[in-house]
């Protein structure tokens, strides 16, 4: 399974196509847009999320609500593109008066975006041709491509949740759960995605703080995957280990700078005897661990036990109170340029990590158990636990 996004922020469309999608698996359209309207939702969102009610569109690779085991694509309409058929029009200009007619040509770089490194990688004196692609928009069709794999999950007995961990300093203490389905609930009834209600009523004021000063800040967000059977991924290679897939894939969010699983860093403070999961077994359950310490994997594989990764936002670089920049056409000191955004996107941005890692794990099941037909992978996963059992 692979798959591969096009288009920019206020374009006509963001598209993702899906290939290797096993055949025979239900897929609907709803079951894409529950997972969009969730990323839009939360507290410290901008007036984006008031233009943008996205809604997905299958095209391909799907008929009478089954997959067909050939690329899916998938689009997402932006509806802010009426307001910038000039400014981002596929034709070229054909006078002055167009150049007049679009917006002024963005030649002041804001630090800790892509807009500089980009526009000299690429030879672009106007980084829009950068800041569209770059924006976060984009997690639009990743969370589209996300749903998919969710649902692939889903038919295997795995699920994939997530929750926020911190926002601007302020820790979530309070963070039990029962289940993942508590853990899912909960998450989706704050506004902020925290199990901690008391600390997320001081993230969300830490959140207005952030706005009223005209900064942003970031947090730390956790994902939790259950019902993997053991010994998926491998040792034998670096890039066959599927917690490096999976750290890949957080990094590669936008805005997102670490990534831990289990106990994450608190390891390098511990001897290894507070460290590793002591091995237990049951007849009933076949192998476990006593403790999830390293947070699901040992030597790029599953354990069996829950996958547990974190991921670090920093805040988003676009500020109200922007920070100094240097004119790439004048070389004089301005202040940053200011695109609409948000001043906290961490409740979103758990929603995005949920589905860059049911990808990669969606990936590795298919890889692993067959490539074609869901049915035949079901039999092949319950033949494996079988034998893991029993080993």
């Amino acid at each position: 399974m692979r798959y591969i996004t096009a288009g920019e922020s206020h374009g006509p469309q963001l598209t993702t196509i899906l290939e290797g999608i096993p055949a025979q698996l239900s897929l609907v359209a709803e079951d894409i847009n529950e997972e969009l309207a969730r990323r839009q939702k939360g507290h410290g969102r901008g007036r984006r999320m008031q233009i943008e009610k996205d809604q997905v569109q299958i095209l391909s690779g799907v008929r009478h609500g089954k997959t067909l085991g050939s690329p899916v694509t998938l689009v997402v309409k932006n509806d802010d593109w009426t307001h910038w058929t000039k400014v981002m029009g596929i034709e070229p200009l054909e006078s002055e008066q167009d150049e007049e007619d679009i917006k002024r040509k963005i030649t002041r770089p804001r630090p800790g975006h892509a807009d500089l490194v980009g526009a000299i990688k690429y030879g672009h004196r106007d980084m829009r041709n950068v800041l569209e692609r770059s924006s976060a928009r984009e997690t639009t069709v990743r969370v589209a491509a996300g749903a998919v794999a969710k649902k692939l999950l889903s038919e295997l007995g795995i699920t994939v949740a997530g929750h926020v961990l911190e926002i601007g300093g302020v820790k979530a203490e309070n963070i039990s759960y029962n289940s993942l389905e508590e853990l899912k609930e909960r998450s989706e009834n704050s506004p902020v995605r925290c199990l901690d209600e008391a600390a997320a009523q001081k993230m969300m004021a830490a959140i207005d703080q952030a706005k009223e000063d005209g900064d942003s800040i970031g947090g730390v967000v956790e994902v939790i995957v259950d019902g993997l059977p053991a010994g998926i991924g491998s040792y034998t290679h670096y890039d066959l280990k599927l917690d490096a897939k999976i750290a890949a894939a957080i990094v590669s969010i936008n805005a997102f700078k670490g990534v831990e699983f289990g106990i994450g860093f608190e390891a390098a403070r511990r001897p290894g005897s507070q460290v590793h999961d002591e091995i237990i077994w049951n007849e009933e359950d076949g192998y476990s661990r006593k403790t999830n310490n390293l947070g699901g994997f040992e030597g790029g594989m599953t354990t069996g036990m829950p996958i547990v990764v974190r991921g670090v936002m920093k805040p988003i670089p676009t500020l109200y109170k922007p920070l100094q920049s240097v004119d790439i056409d004048t070389k004089e000191v301005f202040e940053a340029s200011i695109e609409r955004s948000d001043s906290c996107a961490v409740p979103a941005a758990s929603v995005v990590a949920e589905a860059v890692v049911a990808w990669e794990i969606a990936q590795a099941i298919v890889d692993q158990f067959g490539k074609d037909r869901i049915d035949q992978i079901k039999e092949n996963i319950a033949s494996w636990n079988e034998r893991a059992r029993n080993y």
